[in-house]
């Protein structure tokens, strides 16, 4: 564990606005401080002092911290953290892979997320999420069906799913998801908490 206080300024010197964002950032996805501060590897009450503007945390600190929240040390300066609208343009949305048999997802909510983060699913014929399941977190989830056909996979239930259709369930059960008509098809997936 590295020396907490040994690259601290002087308390009440630390840049409060990080220590807000750091807060309200583990608080919108339901974490405690001791939970946050065991994977960063730091005490609680260190945390609590960088989060209250009392410490000035090293890189290496907020390292480990965006890191136990699940961000990049950037998501907590970024002038999108605001409580007001954000934009993210189509062209900008960050693109990840789905899977091996073709598939792209694009998260459609400005990062950092707050309450709430929202994916676009993109599936070739046949595409899927991968082969095996996965889950993540312990959010509320929710699948709708933009077009095409899709079976969820949801622990040992399946569901087939058309245009038009939703489904609600917690992200911590093991899910996969894949096209099953032979065609493209489109999903949004909310997920609140955010937790992927």
């Amino acid at each position: 564990m590295e020396n907490e206080h040994a690259t601290d300024r002087a308390a009440g010197t630390a840049d409060d606005s990080v220590g807000d964002r750091l807060r309200a950032l583990r608080k919108a996805r339901r974490l405690t401080l001791r939970t946050v501060a065991e994977a960063a590897g730091i005490s609680e009450g260190y945390l609590s002092q960088i989060e209250r503007g009392q410490a000035n945390p090293s890189i290496a600190t907020l390292q480990q911290v965006a890191a136990a929240l699940g961000l990049k040390v950037a998501d907590l300066f970024g002038d999108d953290f605001t409580s007001g609208p954000s934009v993210l343009r189509a062209e900008e949305a960050p693109r990840l892979a789905l899977g091996v048999l073709g598939g792209r997802k694009f998260r459609l909510t400005p990062g950092p997320q707050h309450h709430l983060e929202v994916f676009l699913g993109e599936f070739d014929a046949h595409g899927s999420t991968g082969e095996t399941l996965y889950s993540h977190g312990d959010s509320e989830e929710f699948l709708y069906v933009l077009e095409g056909m899709v079976g969820l996979q949801l622990g040992e239930r399946s569901f087939t799913l058309g245009a038009g259709d939703s489904i609600r369930y917690s992200s911590a059960v093991p899910h996969r998801l894949s096209e099953t008509a032979g065609a493209a098809a489109r999903v949004l997936w909310v997920i609140s908490p955010p937790s992927y």
